[in-house]
């Protein structure tokens, strides 16, 4: 850290959007407060954005174009990474490192994928590597899992951890409408991007459960092997099928810890009406965490925007203060389970899950049918838990909705296999996931 000021902690921001320009209108707007609080004023010198905005860096003693250049000045104590992206942004945080700085960063994406490498870099530097605004915005979901649960043994968590995806499923079931023209209304609204995959395919909520998983159960950052399935499937008459049935389709991210390894997996899910995270919707994020001391908890808020992300990141930044006031130069608080992690839980694949399933079987209207599929579940061992079979009107074919009890995916599989070969059955079948979340109140 700088010589010159001991008794200010000095920051960098690398990128000025959403995220940078709240972070910095928080530390602004906040000055006072925040002083307080960390125990020595935290002051912004320098930032780096190829959009300035001369409004917001009135204060600012320096800005520049190169985020590379904040790397290297000597009087930056902690680079808080807001640029998004990938390659400009590993090489930020990288060389931050390497010159001794602590880092803050928003970009799920970068610790998700490369975090192992970079933790390592981190401790071998004796600095901080801060990431609470990478997961769940301004929920302190990660200081939650880090801190306040570490006494316990994390059995499973769960988590609504996209705001754009519950949007779309929570306007399709208010307003029967379909996935296409809510994606519309979501992009107009500013909730989804241009290019909404990263959201409606469950890629920014992998990143983000790969996070969790990390800190949760002490294993290494494995986003390639995090099974993700996006929301683009559902149908307005998948969710009224669910309702019916006593359940609501939320898009989750779930991990698991099981004596034969551990789930990370995001895919649509059927939830209970009756649980708590069933009845969380809007652009609102939520994750539940069940602990063997302290039972279930859960942690709600906004999952993204610039006041509830720049929050956590200017948490990040006051923990720094505190501990570079009380001398402590690297923490034990910050660690992800690298250098300390436990290779020895296999990540399962997901035909290796437990669970119960919904399917929706479109199938000719003519009699017998219910009995081939009955068969042909039953020989795989594959319980019926309720059926849902609807009088045709208009059409030759109708849909079949089964509820089956847990059952092992790939066992579930092998019965679909056979399902596609039956000449009453006339198309794809739907298959969602069913969640009992055991163990919550």
């Amino acid at each position: 850290m700088s010589e010159k000021n001991k008794e200010i902690l000095t920051v960098g921001i690398c990128g000025l959007g959403t995220v940078g320009g709240g972070t910095l209108s928080l530390l602004e707007q906040n000055a006072a407060l925040i002083t307080v609080r960390a125990g020595c004023p935290i002051r912004v010198a320098h930032v780096a954005t190829r959009t300035p905005k001369p409004h917001l860096c009135g204060q600012v003693a320096q800005t520049s174009l190169d985020p590379l250049a904040i790397t290297a000045d000597p009087e930056v104590d902690v680079v808080v990474e807001t640029m998004g992206g990938f390659d400009v942004a590993f090489e930020v945080i990288k060389r931050s490192i390497s010159n001794g700085k602590h880092v803050v960063t928003a970009n799920k994406a970068l610790i998700a994928e490369r975090g192992n490498e970079l933790f390592a870099l981190a401790s071998a530097n004796e600095v901080t590597l801060a990431f609470e605004s990478a997961v769940g915005g301004g929920i302190p979901i990660i200081k939650a899992l880090r801190e306040g649960l570490a006494a316990n043994d994390i059995e499973w968590l769960a988590g609504i951890i996209n705001g754009t995806g519950n949007f779309i499923l929570s306007e399709m079931s208010a307003k029967q409408s379909g996935f296409s023209e809510v994606l519309q209304q979501a992009q107009e609204l500013g909730y989804a991007e241009a290019d909404p995959t990263f959201d409606v395919e469950g890629i920014d909520a992998a990143h983000k459960l790969t996070i969790m998983s990390a800190i949760a159960f002490g294993i290494p950052l494995q986003f390639e092997r995090t099974y993700t399935e996006g929301i683009s499937g559902i149908s307005p008459a998948d969710i009224s099928f669910a309702e019916e049935l006593g359940y609501r389709i939320k898009h989750l991210g779930i991990a698991r810890k099981t004596a034969r390894g551990v789930e990370m997996r995001v895919h649509p899910t059927l939830v209970s009406n009756s649980r708590l995270l069933a009845n969380v919707n809007g652009v609102g994020n939520a994750v539940m965490v069940q602990g063997n001391f302290v039972g279930s908890t859960l942690y709600s808020g906004p999952g993204a925007g610039a006041e509830a992300t720049a929050s956590a990141v200017v948490a990040d930044l006051i923990d720094l203060a505190r501990d570079r006031m009380a001398g402590v130069t690297n923490p034990v608080r910050p660690a992800l389970g690298t250098t300390q992690a436990d290779s020895s839980l296999d990540v399962l694949p997901i035909e290796q899950i437990e669970v119960g399933y919904y399917l929706k079987i479109p199938v000719l209207d003519k009699l017998g049918v219910m009995a081939k599929l009955s068969a042909v579940l039953q020989e795989r061992g594959i319980s019926i838990e309720a059926i849902i079979q609807k009088e045709s009107e208009n059409s030759e074919t109708l849909p079949v909705v089964i509820l089956t009890r847990v059952v092992r995916e790939y066992e579930l599989n092998a019965a679909l296999d056979e399902l596609a070969g039956l000449d009453e059955v006339t198309g794809p079948v739907t298959r969602i996931r069913i969640e009992p979340f055991d163990g919550e109140a």
